[in-house]
């Protein structure tokens, strides 16, 4: 296996015989939940893994989306996680223990139906055969996946 492959598929969980996509979501989620109490490393590991992840999708893809190629959907969904940070303005009406799990869980829940379903520009990009493609459709879903979760978590703390 290069390197670029060992990237593209994330450590291998590309490489699932099932729903690929959602095992390289899952296994971001699970890296990511202890990086929710260092927002830089967080941000940093975001973009690292939207710069490397381009890298290995052109050379390990050649710029198609293949299904083992998961190092997208983990880029959009550390992304998403930037708005699960704790945040005491706007999680008043949540207990802490509850916060810590809720809004990554929904996060990584919007994240997917943005990431199977496209609308939009996320579609648009999807549709391009080149590493931006690959990448871009899922970054797009990350941001779109963190807009919702920041409006849910305001209007939750506004009627707490």
């Amino acid at each position: 296996m290069t390197l670029a492959r060992l990237i593209a598929t994330f450590g291998g969980c590309g490489l699932a015989p099932r729903a690929p996509g959602t095992v390289g979501s899952f296994a971001a989620l699970l890296v990511g939940l202890p990086l929710l109490r260092r927002p830089r490393a967080l941000l940093c590991a975001g973009v690292t893994a939207t710069l490397v992840g381009w890298w290995a999708t052109s050379r390990a893809g050649e710029g198609e989306d293949h299904s083992w190629i998961v190092i997208d959907e983990v880029a959009g969904m550390w992304i998403a996680l930037l708005a699960c940070l704790p945040d005491s303005q706007h999680d008043g009406a949540c207990p802490k223990a509850a916060q810590r799990l809720l809004w990554p869980i929904v996060a990584f829940g919007l994240f997917r139906l943005f990431d199977i379903t496209k609308p939009g520009p996320i579609g648009t990009l999807d549709k391009r055969h080149d590493a931006l493609g690959v990448m871009g459709d899922d970054v797009l879903a990350g941001f779109a996946s963190a807009g919702c979760v920041l409006a849910l978590r305001r209007v939750l703390a506004r009627r707490a």
